[in-house]
C-alpha cells in the first residue's frame, strides 16, 4: 500500500510503501497530487521506481487469475509451458508455507 505523508500545510512531503496505520493516508499512483509530487521530485525515475513497487502485488493478482481460470476449467494447468508450471508450483508452495492456506485474492474482486 502506498502511504502519503503531508506537512502542516497539507502538501505531500513523502510517499512510501508499507502497511498504513489508521492515522495515515493511503495513496494511489493515479491521484493527480501524487503524480505532481513524483513529477517534480524525480521525473521518470520516480515513476519507474513506483511502477517497480507495484510489481509484487500484480504478480500475485496474475497467479490468482491463473488459479481461477484453472478452477473454472477455462485453461488446463498442463497447457502452460513446463517452466511456467514449475514457477507457479514453486510460488504456490511458498505461499502455502507463508499463509498456511491457498486463498485467492481475486475471489474478493470477482
Amino acid at each position: 500500500m502506498l502511504i502519503v505523508e503531508r506537512n502542516a500545510e497539507g502538501k505531500i512531503t513523502a510517499i512510501r510503501l508499507g502497511e498504513g496505520r489508521s492515522d495515515e493516508e493511503p495513496a494511489s499512483l493515479l491521484d493527480p497530487e501524487v503524480s505532481d509530487f513524483l513529477r517534480i521530485g524525480g521525473g521518470n525515475e520516480a515513476y519507474a521506481g513506483m511502477l517497480c513497487l507495484t510489481d509484487h502485488s500484480l504478480v500475485r493478482v496474475l497467479e490468482d487469475l491463473i488459479d481461477l481460470m484453472i478452477a473454472k476449467n477455462i485453461i488446463l494447468f498442463t497447457e502452460l509451458p513446463p517452466q511456467a508450471q514449475k514457477k507457479l508450483n514453486e510460488r504456490k508452495q511458498l505461499r502455502m508455507k507463508l499463509d498456511g492456506a491457498d486463498s485467492l485474492l481475486v475471489d474478493d474482486v470477482v
